[in-house]
């Protein structure tokens, strides 16, 4: 498994310039949408390659540990990125999602968190794999409503609403059956749905903000402005659900947490 980690900076170096090449393409032709979609895609195909090879040397799904959570994360940004390039023809949100994707390469690179085959009996479970990859996904596609906010509330363009509206209804969607499916696992595990210790509450909390921009958005209520902080507060909420609650001293006798 140490020898297989190793090689993870090449893979995660070949996957990198790949996709920033597509997004330099993206951003200097615009009207190229095939050659940065097919660069990005090559780079999903070469990170997605580590991920299978990682998974074979386990010998289980590598979604034990924030590091290796990490990777599936990098992984749904690019798709999420491409996803929304293709889709709206943002020329610049393939380089904000190569961006993201990088950050959490180069976290991994320098703290790896990745740890033995062994899996602790709870998560060996049928609802382990589904639960943790739609999470991932959900992650990513509300990130990229996330860099849409962002350039919403710096640009002032009410047109960003659109995208941000469908790339939080998927995000949510997901998000919910996330959570689903972690109470009917967390029943069969523990015995309880639901037991509100402190990722559980912050999920609770990241669901309801998500929930809360549609509920302005259908009621017509809120100006640009405030909608892109409330997605935004919503992200920041996300991350504190994913790993800042790891660092709560009232975390450390979760059962979600499993190692960092």
């Amino acid at each position: 498994m140490i020898m297989v980690w190793d090689i993870f900076i090449y893979f995660a170096i070949a996957a990198v310039v790949l996709y920033a090449v597509g997004a330099v393409v993206a951003w200097t032709r615009p009207s190229k949408v095939g050659v940065p979609a097919s660069l990005c895609g090559m780079a999903m195909l070469v990170f997605g390659a580590f991920i299978v090879i990682l998974w074979s040397s386990l010998s289980r799904p590598p979604m034990r540990t924030i590091g290796e959570t990490r990777l599936w994360y990098s992984f749904f940004a690019m798709a999420a990125g491409l996803f929304t390039y293709i889709r709206w023809k943002y020329n610049w949100v393939l380089s904000f999602s190569a961006v993201l994707s990088t950050v959490f390469i180069v976290i991994n690179c320098l703290k790896p968190q990745i740890h033995d085959a062994t899996l602790m009996p709870a998560l060996q479970s049928g609802w382990f794999i589904p639960h943790v990859t739609v999470y991932m996904f959900s992650y990513s596609i509300l990130g990229c409503a996330f860099l849409i906010a962002l350039r919403g509330l710096v640009n002032k363009d009410e047109t960003v609403l659109q995208s941000i509206d469908t790339l939080v209804y998927i995000g949510l969607a997901f998000l919910s059956f996330g959570m689903l499916s972690g109470a009917v696992w967390a029943k069969q595990a523990w015995g309880d749905f639901w037991t509100w210790d402190p990722k559980e509450t912050w999920a609770a909390i990241t669901w309801l903000s998500y929930l809360a921009y549609i509920h302005f958005r259908l009621l017509h209520k809120g100006s640009l402005k405030w909608l892109c902080i409330l997605v935004i507060f919503s992200f920041a909420c996300l991350q504190m659900c994913w790993w800042g609650v790891n660092y709560l001293p009232s975390a450390q006798d979760s059962v979600h947490v499993y190692g960092r």
